[in-house]
């Protein structure tokens, strides 16, 4: 059971197991594959410290109607666990603890995007080394993962004498691109009043790239806000059975059953992004004139925290009978419904990944940060959705034609079968000797080695 401020479920000597202190990025997107993470380590004889804010764990708590006091998001895998047994080994060892990342839980962190980024460089680092002296009991046999947004991890875990994992939760070509932001620097590409808007060709293992689908925050001239702080200092650093949404999720199932095959278009913009109101008048336009089912995920605060019911007047009217608004769903169910026959996302990786193995093509409407480098990845190079807004701000009659092109037609049908050839690839590479197996298995035994052996 989860205790308070930097509370700890379990602090017993592990067993011998080598035991795993997980930190989660307390953004949604960024919790779903840590928690992944942290589950498959369990399952290979780790023992597994999960870390996570006492914000997070309220607002998932409270989406689920539970009660925050004394809830274990891990408490399903571990009873299943238990009724399983080995092999393999049990899920059940992942012990949940809390810490504070330096604001009231309350606090409205979406609409107070600088005050949230700078508690986490600032004060959530206090809050989780206190959390480590108390759990790590054999240094040698301990080892710390952390997103690689987080600056500080590296500098504690050589304090403490652990061992540090810095987990990417991006595609790889983002990692390369900030990787190489001194060279982006040097070209006269980045942090310069007047930015060339060339097509960029000099990062090595990028074939070409234009200074567009760069991630947001490398397409700003302004470079000292906190967050550029952050990730400058991040890069420097590096040269589910378990409850992760934040958002109270409709059953949206009865509803797609009664809908043909193939005939919904699912719109969702993430858990954090927003969307300004013009934005979203455009784009509630172009759906009504396309004339297409959708199920439309409206989080509340998706213009703002103050404008709970952004969308235009008489559009629930005027989508009457076809179309559903819900604050939340589960979206992973809803993709792989066979009445869904398109995602309009901003394309957050993990919607991107869950999209491809659905097997759904994409409409892409990138916000912020790696979303514009994941549409180049969809729309240019996997060819596997189209671009919306891709030209400056969104218009109803691009809306519009964008889902009549992937909804129907030949289009539609060419981006579907790119989709499931995707899918093939990342069936094979997870499968049994496929290469991301491969590789997990390798940096599973590596941990083992480092850890004496255990």
């Amino acid at each position: 059971m989860a205790q308070g401020a930097a509370g700890v479920v379990d602090t017993r000597r592990h067993g011998g197991k080598p035991h795993a202190v997980v930190v989660a990025y307390p953004l949604q997107g960024h919790v779903i594959p840590v928690v992944h993470l942290a589950l498959r380590l369990a399952a290979r004889g780790f023992a597994v410290t999960f870390v996570s804010t006492e914000a997070v764990h309220d607002q998932t708590a409270r989406a689920l109607g539970v009660d925050p006091d004394g809830y274990d998001p891990f408490a399903a895998a571990r009873a299943r666990a238990q009724e399983e047994g080995p092999p393999p080994p049990p899920l059940g060892d992942v012990s949940y603890a809390l810490v504070s990342d330096g604001l009231p839980v309350g606090f409205d962190r979406s609409l107070n995007h600088d005050d949230f980024m700078g508690a986490l460089f600032h004060a959530l680092p206090a809050h989780v080394e206190q959390l480590l002296r108390r759990v790590v009991v054999e240094p040698r046999a301990t080892f710390l993962v952390a997103d690689t947004f987080f600056v500080w991890p590296a500098t504690l875990a050589r304090r403490l004498g652990i061992a540090y994992v810095s987990f990417w939760t991006e595609p790889a070509l983002i990692f390369n691109l900030y990787y190489h932001i001194d060279l982006l620097t040097q070209n006269g590409h980045f942090r310069c009043n007047e930015p060339r808007k060339d097509t960029i060709t000099y990062i090595p293992g990028v074939a070409a790239i234009e200074p567009s689908e760069l991630m947001s925050y490398l397409q700003e001239t302004d470079t000292t806000s906190i967050v550029h702080r952050i990730i400058f200092k991040a890069f420097d650093e590096a040269r589910s059975a378990v409850a992760t949404s934040m958002w109270a999720e409709s059953d949206c199932s009865r509803w797609l059953d009664a809908q043909p095959v193939g005939s919904v278009l699912y719109i969702s913009f993430g858990s954090y992004a927003h969307v300004t109101k013009q934005e979203l008048r455009e784009i509630a336009g172009g759906v009504l004139a396309s004339g297409a089912r959708f199920l439309w995920v409206m989080r509340p605060d998706i213009v703002s925290s103050d404008d709970p019911d952004p969308l235009p007047e008489g559009f629930a009217e005027a989508a009457a009978g076809r179309g559903l608004v819900v604050q939340w769903c589960c979206q992973v169910e809803v993709l792989s419904h066979a009445a869904v026959g398109a995602f309009l996302t901003h394309c957050g990786w993990n919607s991107v990944l869950e999209s491809v193995w659905a097997g759904v093509p994409m409409l892409c409407f990138p916000l912020l940060t790696d979303q514009l480098t994941n549409r180049r990845l969809v729309a240019r190079e996997w060819r596997a959705g189209v671009s919306v807004g891709d030209r400056g701000a969104v218009r109803a009659d691009e809306v519009r034609a964008r889902i009549e092109a992937v909804m129907g037609g030949e289009d539609g049908l060419k981006l579907r079968e790119q989709v499931k050839k995707l899918r093939g690839t990342l069936e094979a590479a997870v499968a049994s000797g496929g290469s991301s197996r491969h590789n997990f298995d390798e940096f599973v035994e590596e941990l083992k080695r480092r850890c004496g052996g255990r």
